[in-house]
C-alpha cells in the first residue's frame, strides 16, 4: 500500500514554486559564467604570454592559481552555508566575481590579473556549493534527478566550452575582452539575485575551527599545486613540487583525523560522515575519475588541434562546440529520465561511451581529419552527460538534510583536485610522449601527435577506472 502512495506521489508532483524556480535560475546563471571562466583562458594563454613578456610556466598560474584558490575556499563552504543566510553567501560570490572580472579585464600587469584571477575564484568556489545545497534543500527528492541534469551542464559543458567561448572572442577581440563581455552578465545576476533571493533552509552558529581552516589550506593547496607541477618534476626541476604533495598528503591526513574528532561534536570544518555512505562514497570516486579525464581532455586537445593539426584557435573552439551544445541540449532531458528509472540505465551505458570515447582519442595522428575529432568528442561529452547527472544526484540525495551542505563541499573541494590531478597527469604525459618523439627524430606536428596519443591514453586508463566505480553505484531512496 504505502508502495503504490509514494507511486503516485511521484506522478503527480507539482510543479516548483515560482520563487524556487527564479533562485536556482539565479544560481545556474552565475554558476555557469563562473565556470566557464574556469578554463576560458587556455586558448588565451598565448596571446597573454605575447602582452606580457613571460614564459608558458608564468603563464600557467593564471589557471593553476584559480583552482589553487578553490581548493583552499571550497572546504570552508560547509560552515558557512551552516552560518550565513543565502542570500548573504551569494551577494558575496557574485561581489567577489565582479570585482575580480573588472580588475582582469583592467589587468595593466601579469601580476595584477593573477591576483584578479584569484579573486574571481573566491566567488566561484563559493557558489558552486550553495547551488547544489539550495537545490537539495527546496527540491523534491522525484523533481531532483531534473534539476540536477540542468547543474550537470555548469559542471561539465561549462569547462568544455571555455576554448570555445575564447576561439570566438579571440577571433575578431584580445583577450581583455573575455573579461569584458562577462562583466554585464554577472552584474546584472548580482542585481536580480540581490532583489529577489530569500534565505533557504535554517543557519546555525557553529564555532570556526581555525587549525582546522589552516590544516586544509596545506592540505588542498598543497596537493593542488603539487599536481600542477608534475610537468617541472618530470623535467626534473621540481622539488618544490614533490615538497608541495608531501607537505599537502601529511596536512590531508591530519585534517581528516581533526574533523574525524570534531564530527563528533557537530564543530567539524568539513564533515566527513558523508563518506560512511556507500552510495555517496562510490559515486564520489567515479564523479571525479570521470572529471579528472575530462577536463585534461579539455585542455589537451587544444594543444593537439593548434600544434599537431595546425588549426587556429577559433577551429579549435568549433571542434569542441557541437559535444558541448550536445551535453547541454541532452542534460534536462537526462535528469528527467533519472527520475523515472534511477541512475543504472543511464550511468552504465554513459561510462561506457566515455571510456570508448577516451580510448578512441588515441587512434589521432598528425594527419587525422577534423571532422573525425569532432565525431570523437560527441562520443565523449554524451558519455559524459550521461554520467554525471544520475552520479551527482545519487551522491548528494543519498545523504540526509543535516549533512547537504558538507556533502556539497566535499564534491567540490574534491572535484579540484581530481582537476588539478587529471589536468597533470595528462599534459604530463603529452610533454614526455613529445619529448621522447622529439629525440627520436620526428617532426614537430608529429611529435605533438605522439605526445597527445601518450595523454589520451592516460585520459582513457582514468576513464576505465570511472567505469568500474559506476558499477558500484546503485539506486537510493532519497530524502524529500
Amino acid at each position: 500500500m504505502e508502495t503504490t502512495t509514494t507511486t503516485t506521489t511521484k506522478q503527480t508532483s507539482p510543479a516548483l514554486p515560482r520563487e524556487v524556480v527564479i533562485v536556482l535560475a539565479i544560481l545556474v546563471v552565475s554558476a555557469m559564467i563562473m565556470i566557464l571562466n574556469e578554463t576560458i583562458l587556455s586558448v588565451a594563454l598565448p596571446a597573454i604570454m605575447e602582452d606580457f613578456q613571460v614564459p608558458e610556466t608564468t603563464a600557467q598560474w593564471l589557471t593553476t592559481g584559480f583552482m589553487l584558490t578553490m581548493a583552499v575556499v571550497i572546504p570552508t563552504t560547509g560552515y558557512l552555508l551552516d552560518r550565513f543566510s543565502t542570500k548573504t553567501i551569494f551577494v558575496a560570490a557574485l561581489l567577489f566575481f565582479s570585482v575580480g572580472t573588472l580588475v582582469a579585464a583592467l589587468a595593466p600587469t601579469f601580476a595584477i590579473l593573477l591576483i584578479a584571477r584569484i579573486i574571481q575564484a573566491t566567488g566561484t568556489a563559493l557558489v558552486m556549493p550553495l547551488l547544489m545545497t539550495v537545490t537539495l534543500t527546496v527540491v523534491p527528492s522525484e523533481r531532483r534527478g531534473s534539476v540536477m541534469g540542468i547543474i550537470s551542464i555548469v559542471i561539465s559543458v561549462a569547462p568544455a566550452l571555455g576554448p570555445t567561448v575564447s576561439g570566438f572572442i579571440l577571433n575578431s577581440l584580445t583577450w581583455h575582452w573575455l573579461f569584458w563581455i562577462m562583466l554585464p552578465v554577472v552584474l546584472l545576476a548580482l542585481v536580480v539575485g540581490t532583489l529577489l533571493i530569500k534565505n533557504i533552509g535554517e543557519n546555525k552558529i557553529t564555532p570556526l575551527d581555525l587549525l582546522s581552516v589552516l590544516l586544509s589550506v596545506i592540505a588542498f593547496g598543497g596537493l593542488v599545486y603539487g599536481f600542477s607541477s608534475i610537468g617541472a618534476i618530470l623535467n626534473g626541476d621540481g622539488s618544490l613540487g614533490i615538497a608541495a604533495i608531501l607537505i599537502g598528503a601529511i596536512g590531508l591526513a591530519i585534517f581528516i583525523r581533526r574533523q574525524v574528532q570534531l564530527g563528533k561534536q557537530d564543530r567539524a570544518l568539513m564533515d566527513l560522515r558523508p563518506f560512511r555512505i556507500r552510495n555517496f562514497t562510490f559515486a564520489l570516486v567515479a564523479i571525479l575519475l570521470a572529471f579528472g579525464a575530462m577536463l585534461g581532455t579539455v585542455m589537451v586537445l587544444p594543444l593537439y588541434l593548434q600544434n599537431s593539426l595546425g588549426v587556429t584557435a577559433l577551429v579549435t573552439g568549433l571542434v569542441v562546440m557541437p559535444g558541448g551544445l550536445l551535453q547541454g541540449l541532452v542534460a534536462p532531458f537526462i535528469g528527467r529520465i533519472y527520475d523515472k528509472v534511477g541512475p543504472r540505465p543511464l550511468l552504465i551505458p554513459g561510462a561506457i561511451l566515455l571510456t570508448a570515447g577516451a580510448w578512441s582519442f588515441s587512434i589521432l595522428n598528425d594527419s587525422s581529419p577534423v571532422g573525425l575529432v569532432i565525431a570523437l568528442h560527441i562520443v565523449f561529452s554524451i558519455g559524459m552527460c550521461l554520467m554525471m547527472t544520475p552520479l551527482m544526484t545519487t551522491a548528494l540525495g543519498s545523504l540526509p538534510r543535516t549533512l547537504y551542505g558538507h556533502g556539497s563541499a566535499i564534491l567540490n573541494t574534491l572535484q579540484q583536485l581530481a582537476g588539478a590531478a587529471g589536468t597533470a597527469i595528462m599534459i604530463a604525459a603529452l610533454s614526455l610522449g613529445t619529448l621522447l618523439a622529439t629525440n627520436a627524430g620526428s617532426a614537430q606536428a608529429e611529435a605533438v601527435a605522439s605526445g597527445a596519443r601518450t595523454a589520451f591514453i592516460a585520459g582513457a586508463i582514468i576513464a576505465t577506472i570511472a567505469l568500474v566505480a559506476s558499477l558500484f553505484v546503485t539506486r537510493v531512496e532519497e530524502e524529500s
